[in-house]
């Protein structure tokens, strides 16, 4: 079988069904929910337009991308807020092909600045559950420390997670890692893995350190997956070694491409050809611009990915996703029989480690 010549890639990309893994719900706020947000908590913005707040995303790094991130959260401070948040990305991603989502969030981005934890989680919650019955999108919660608050800042926040802990499938770790190495929040990950959940972390790409940073997440920490976390094609060993463990990469294409000269589509698709379970993800896509099937087209398009491979993206997602292995087999099933309704050939089927 081969791909029909006149092909829509776009079209195909943003209707192939897929797990979203790598998405921070405060990085979906769009300008017009953050004016409709700051109207109804009376809060006064800087910038009188959507172009002013678009003209602030000047990102040369990840900490100039963190000063312009945080300080556009204060407009969220009611569980509505967070609910209406979570509800607008979850309407955006239904349109990009998503029909499992594991999405972070931030509380100590919150909390720290005096909203309650509880409004937080119960505004996603609601927003969650709603996303099951009315898009048919099975959505998930991850609770992410911020690595550069102390770790007694995030062993005190996993503690008032803990009456909530049925609404929460894992726990990660992100922002700023310069100084902020995973081994830093070893007992706190420890605590979480005892507690019964997932574990990820973030290992951003070309951050000082970075390949003693994923050495550690791997061989110290034993976390489930890792974000970002593709400069681990500096070590052929620990290559191998995520290989033979099945583990997951969740890989941000379009967000790479503006804090580093390109979005890392040679170690993406490298490590997707070695049969590395890479998949592809969109981070922070009101502040990038592409939400997940934008970043398969721009992924594709810099790198001349088959049709074929973005299936095989689209399988890894699952792979990788903390599901039970039935509902894993009815997502992969589905990948397959649209992939199959287009025209588009399968990956060959390699051997699935358990999940």
């Amino acid at each position: 079988m081969t791909t029909p010549v006149d092909f829509d890639l776009t079209a195909f990309a943003h209707g192939l069904p897929k797990a979203e893994l790598h998405l921070h719900l405060e990085g979906t706020l769009e300008p017009e929910l953050k004016f409709a947000l700051a109207a109804r908590n009376g809060i006064e913005l800087p910038e009188k337009t959507v172009e002013e707040v678009r003209a602030t995303y000047d990102f040369t790094d990840l900490t100039s991308f963190l000063a312009v991130y945080y300080p556009a959260m204060r407009v969220l401070q009611t569980a509505e807020d967070f609910h209406d948040l979570a509800w607008a990305y979850l309407l955006k991603a239904k349109e990009q092909g998503v029909v499992h989502a594991e999405m972070f969030f931030d509380p100590q981005a919150h909390t720290s600045r005096g909203v309650p934890f509880e409004n937080v989680i119960t505004g996603y919650r609601r927003a969650a559950v709603r996303a099951q019955d009315e898009l048919g999108i099975s959505a998930e919660l991850i609770l992410c420390f911020l690595r550069d608050f102390s770790a007694e800042y995030a062993m005190a926040t996993l503690m008032e997670a803990l009456p909530y802990k049925a609404w929460i499938l894992g726990v990660g770790l992100d922002s700023d890692e310069r100084d902020n190495p995973p081994t830093k929040f070893a007992a706190v990950f420890a605590r979480a893995k005892a507690e019964g959940f997932f574990l990820t972390m973030h290992c951003d790409i070309d951050q000082v350190g970075s390949i003693d940073n994923i050495r550690a997440v791997l061989e110290d920490i034993g976390v489930d997956r890792i974000d970002h976390g593709t400069n681990i094609v500096e070590d052929p060993a620990l290559v191998a070694l995520a290989k033979e463990r099945g583990l997951g990469f969740t890989t941000c294409p379009v967000s790479n491409s503006f804090v580093t000269e390109q979005m890392k589509a040679d170690e993406i698709v490298g490590l997707l050809r070695e049969g590395v379970r890479v998949m592809v993800n969109s981070d922070d896509p009101a502040y990038f611009g592409a939400y997940v099937g934008d970043n398969y087209v721009a992924l594709a398009e810099q790198a001349g990915l088959t049709p074929t491979e973005l299936v095989q993206l689209a399988v890894n997602s699952f792979e990788a996703a903390w599901l039970t292995p039935a509902r894993r087999a009815a997502y992969i099933a589905a990948i397959e029989e649209y992939a199959t309704a287009q025209g588009v050939p399968l990956p060959a089927q390699g051997v699935r480690l358990p999940a």
